[in-house]
């Protein structure tokens, strides 16, 4: 349990610093909105997001089916 605690903390830690720091100057997002690198950041966040995705997809089915042939090879 406290392993989960210490992960879970870990995980918050992060997400709040990563908020606290894309407050710093919001300006920056407008620029980028300006200049159209925003587009660009938000293709690469979601190509990186449908490959993890299939990529846990394929992993599910392959252990999908070492489940079902069982330890009895």
């Amino acid at each position: 349990m406290s392993k989960m605690r210490l992960f879970i903390t870990a995980m918050l830690s992060i997400v709040f610093s990563i908020v606290a720091i894309a407050q710093e100057n919001p300006s920056d997002i407008g620029l980028m909105r300006s200049n159209g690198k925003i587009f660009v950041v938000m293709a690469v966040v979601v190509t990186i997001l449908i490959g993890l995705f299939a990529y846990l997809f394929t992993i599910d089915k392959k252990i999908t089916r070492l489940e079902k042939e069982g330890p009895n090879q």
